[in-house]
């Protein structure tokens, strides 16, 4: 338990950013299937348009530190690649 003023205030905001990263964690997880579901469906259009609006999110979670950067490169190469596989 933290018992000293700054302890108790650290635990404060750990306890908000984790509430805060789990929301954007999980709107990045949804924008990602969005993309597999179009993909396994086999609708081009719907998966260019998934992928598209998937990156942005993907390119924010990087800056505000949820994932890192390679972490994003790689989602974003595996993605369009599924996409990109449809032709």
């Amino acid at each position: 338990m933290a018992n000293s003023p700054q302890a108790r205030k650290r635990a404060r905001q750990a306890e908000k950013s984790r509430v805060r990263n789990a929301g954007q964690r999980s709107n990045l997880r949804t924008f990602t299937k969005r993309v597999s579901a179009a993909v396994e469906a086999g609708d081009k259009e719907q998966a260019q348009a998934a992928f598209r609006k998937a990156v942005p999110i993907i390119d924010s979670a990087v800056n505000k530190g949820l994932i890192h950067k390679n972490k994003a490169a790689r989602s974003k190469s595996r993605l369009n690649a599924k996409v990109r596989s449809m032709a």
